[in-house]
């Protein structure tokens, strides 16, 4: 079993990060419009306003030691049960989503998720796309430095997040590196490495260059422009469940 799951995902691995994969058109447009409606029609108390984006909390409260549960709705379970059954990697149902709504100029910063989660994160991208970059954590950095034939192996990772897509990442990409997003409206992809996936985006988004200014920054080849806003639903597995508060 283990082995023909293996071989499932080889074909979706990016780049020199092992334990990174990336579906294109893990949704379809129509289904896309729908978790969107979804999205966008709960209670106004129910979206959080952060600095740089805001976001739907939904499973419960996470703590360090563990979940204090809620129910997700039902079109949250249809979805990670999907996520579940398509990848096989999660030991138990997903049981937190975070809904971020990124507008065109904003990212998050580079980071790690926290102890508290199973080390495996799916991210399904609706609405607007982005550029996500795996840098190695410091501690990393400074362990291969003085072994040049290991610094390859520990390079930065730069994924083109196309609406519909789902990118999955884990064990030492969950561990050892960090990810983000740049506070741009202007994206480089020069060096994506589904670089295809963006360049067919962009063919089918953009209108045609004789129609745009010249000098538009949208026509770069090296870049793309983020005019819409981007939707991310990050599922992840909280192994410790508490359901009673006191028990933290």
């Amino acid at each position: 079993m283990e082995e023909n799951l293996e071989e499932h995902l080889k074909q979706f691995r990016l780049g020199s990060l092992p334990t990174v994969f990336y579906i294109p058109n893990f949704v379809s447009k129509s289904e896309e419009t729908h978790l969107l409606q979804y999205i966008y029609g709960v209670p106004a108390s129910k979206w959080k306003s952060l600095k740089n984006r805001r976001l739907q909390n939904w499973g419960g409260v996470v703590h360090e030691k563990g979940l204090l549960p809620q129910n997700l709705p039902p079109w949250l379970v249809e979805i990670t049960r999907r996520i579940c059954n398509w990848t096989g990697l999660f030991p138990s149902p997903i049981n937190h989503v975070l809904i971020n709504e990124y507008l065109s100029n904003q990212g998050i910063m580079p980071h790690q998720d926290g102890p508290a989660y199973f080390p495996i994160v799916a991210i399904l991208s609706l609405g607007s796309p982005a550029v996500m970059n795996f840098t190695p954590h410091l501690k990393l950095t400074e362990c291969v430095t003085h072994v040049p034939d290991q610094i390859d192996k520990h390079c930065t990772l730069s994924v083109a997040l196309i609406p519909c897509s789902l990118l999955i990442f884990k064990d030492s990409a969950y561990s050892e590196y960090l990810h983000g997003i740049d506070d741009s409206d202007i994206q480089r992809i020069d060096e994506v490495v589904n670089i295809g996936d963006i360049l067919s985006y962009k063919e089918q988004m953009m209108p045609l260059s004789s129609e745009l200014e010249e000098g538009d920054q949208r026509t770069e080849k090296g870049s793309i422009h983020r005019s819409g806003t981007r939707v991310s639903l990050t599922c992840r597995l909280v192994p410790k469940v508490h359901k009673n508060l006191l028990k933290f």
